[in-house]
């Protein structure tokens, strides 16, 4: 049997007031035209207790824009005292006191359907009474370990939403070790006045232990019902989790084959203890297609486009065609170039392991090489854990090379390895958490018989403060290195530059390499070492509008251990940004922040997304 009930012992009142009114001009009906007079009063002066007497109440929430009729405030009236004792008890008063009067008589004492045909004034007269604090406050039985709200105890605020949290903490404890039909079944609840205390005893029931029954899938009419149980992977047999079921939903999300994916849990158990399970499923369009654009003053225009089918094969595979040119009226080299091919398919060797195929044709046209490539690249991406994901694979590579040192031409063989830990709370926006990835791409050179490998890392973090969080310190960090080579064997573009977006705003775009000694010349070349860092200050002007102030510095060096001839640069500058809810419009204005040339000339950078 359920119970619940609140005795109420020894309850007193008292009556202290100030008043807030807010007066609304009305029209009700064709014809009739009226002041309408909403009075507020409460008791006290505490401004939490007023916001959330606000809050809860409809009449006070009614748009007199609307013009709504006396039988819209009654409505309102009548429900609002349930409305505002909720709102009380959930900042833990319980002796609180409600009128609210429509023309001198009580709301209560009105009938719904007996509204009268005009309204001059509406009183709400709100006594919160004292604060409540816990005396006896129980939930039972729980399973070993488990912890509840430490507001849950002797002493503290007896805030109703503060008992919710705990009776979900209970029964949540219980489904996490696999006792999914675990409720509360007993609650008594006893409000002493006099003391100004409240016992809470709430009794849990957390039945038998389940394990994984029957999934039943439902609503795919383009996606095989066997793939979707596939990249779902509930273990069926195993002991219940919620955590698998939330795993289950997220897999299906990230294949971008779904528009909503739902797991329902069976309301009666299965034979032998088992949990059968629904999941419901809406299928997206399979077709999607996009572009992005950045233009920098002196980089040029960059535009780019891709295509994607998101069901390939009737597996939610997903195949993918990417183009990009970039350098468009620039001044930082030709013009470059990029057509690529990719296909994935989730689920190959169990829920978290998912096979890529990814082919491209690119030419990059800088000041100090020009490469042709063409790459063909496979392997497996593995989610560790939910924001934990890592890469292997392998790759063959084919290049010619045009550089002031002379025309070669190469093949390699790649072992391409990454990682990404991904915590930010939004990732083309984020204001808080942080975000890593480190990238090593071993290499065998088969023209030249040699070994080596390019190693990158990239780390972000955010911060925001002030009111509404609306201060954002933001920070990137980078490092590079080309190791086991030289940079006369390396590949010109594996080595670093800095300059320009995604390094050093303000610098003109891959200035800063390093000059090297090859076959008896002097050249320009990009280094085997590299260090940035990015800071960035934001603020949000509206909940559109952003502004941001940013420094920029970059080091480039010769040597791959971070020794030897190197040389460094900063750019610092101010930016605009205008959210448009899949990430913000972006314009960066900067200039150089550092050697001879401070302040000596700006570069405009805008483009989709923040910058990091």
């Amino acid at each position: 049997m359920n119970r619940a009930y609140l005795v109420d012992i020894d309850q007193k009142g008292h009556h202290m007031h100030y008043s807030k009114r807010i007066i609304a001009a009305l029209l009700f009906g064709p014809t009739m035209s009226m002041a309408q007079t909403i009075d507020f009063d409460i008791v006290g002066d505490d401004e939490v207790i007023a916001n959330a007497v606000r809050s809860a109440s409809l009449v006070l929430s009614i748009n007199a824009d609307e013009t709504p009729d006396p039988q819209d405030y009654i409505a309102a009236a009548r429900a609002d005292y349930r409305r505002i004792l909720t709102a009380l008890y959930g900042q833990g008063r319980y002796s609180g006191a409600v009128s609210i009067l429509v023309d001198g008589r009580e709301a209560a004492g009105i009938a719904p359907l007996a509204a009268p045909s005009r309204i001059d004034k509406i009183a709400l007269r709100i006594d919160p009474g004292p604060s409540f604090t816990f005396g006896n406050a129980t939930v039972d039985p729980l399973p070993s370990g488990t912890l509840l709200p430490e507001s849950f105890a002797r002493g503290e605020v007896a805030a109703s939403k503060v008992i919710v949290q705990a009776v979900a903490e209970g029964v949540g404890a219980w489904r996490d070790n696999g006792y999914a039909k675990a409720a509360a079944i007993d609650q008594q609840v006893t409000a002493r006045h006099a003391e100004q205390t409240l016992d809470v005893a709430i009794t849990l029931a957390p039945g038998p232990q389940l394990t994984f029954g029957t999934l039943t899938i439902t609503g795919n009419t383009a996606v095989r019902t066997a793939r979707i149980a596939k990249i779902a992977g509930l273990p069926e047999g195993e002991i219940y989790s919620p955590e698998e079921i939330t795993r289950a939903e997220r897999r299906l999300r990230k294949t971008g084959a779904f528009d909503s994916i739902a797991a329902v849990e069976a309301d009666q158990i299965g034979p032998d203890n088992t949990l059968p399970i629904e999941l419901q499923v809406v299928e997206s369009a399979p077709r999607r297609f996009g572009f992005g654009l950045d233009l920098s003053s002196i980089e040029g225009l960059e535009v780019s486009a891709y295509w994607m089918h998101r069901n390939f094969m009737s597996g939610a595979e997903r195949f993918r065609v990417d183009a990009g040119i970039s350098g468009i009226g620039g001044s930082t080299g030709g013009t470059d170039y990029a057509l690529g091919l990719s296909f994935e398919r989730p689920a190959v060797y169990g829920p978290d392991t998912d096979f890529f195929l990814r082919a491209q044709i690119s030419r990059e046209d800088e000041p100090d090489y020009l490469v042709d490539k063409i790459s063909v690249e496979t392997g497996l991406n593995r989610l560790i854990a939910d924001e934990l994901a890592t890469q292997i694979g392998v790759g063959v590579l084919t290049a010619r090379e045009v550089t002031p040192s002379g025309t070669r031409e190469y093949t390699l063989i790649t072992l391409p390895l990454a990682a990404t830990l991904d915590r930010r709370d939004t990732p083309t926006n984020a204001t808080e958490g942080y975000y890593i990835n480190l990238e090593a791409t071993p290499f065998y050179d088969t023209t030249n018989d040699l070994f080596g490998g390019r190693i990158f890392a990239d780390a972000r973090a955010y911060r925001s403060f002030g009111s509404d969080d609306k201060i954002t310190f933001a920070g990137r960090a980078q490092i590079g290195s080309v190791v086991g080579t030289t940079i006369e064997n390396a590949p010109a573009d594996f080595l670093f530059y800095s300059g320009g977006g995604g390094t050093v705003r303000g610098q003109p775009y891959k200035t800063l390499g390093v000059n090297s000694i090859i076959s008896g010349e002097d050249v320009r070349t990009g280094g085997q070492s590299f260090l940035g860092a990015q800071l960035e200050a934001r603020y949000a002007v509206t909940g559109k509008i952003g502004l941001v102030g940013f420094y920029d510095f970059g080091q480039v060096g010769a040597d791959a251990s971070f020794g030897g001839n190197s040389d460094w640069h900063a750019g610092a500058g101010l930016g605009l940004r205008y959210d448009t809810g899949i990430g913000p419009i972006r314009l960066d204005i900067a200039t150089p922040a550092s050697g001879d040339d401070i302040a000596s000339s700006v570069q405009v950078y805008i483009g989709i997304g923040q910058s990091f």
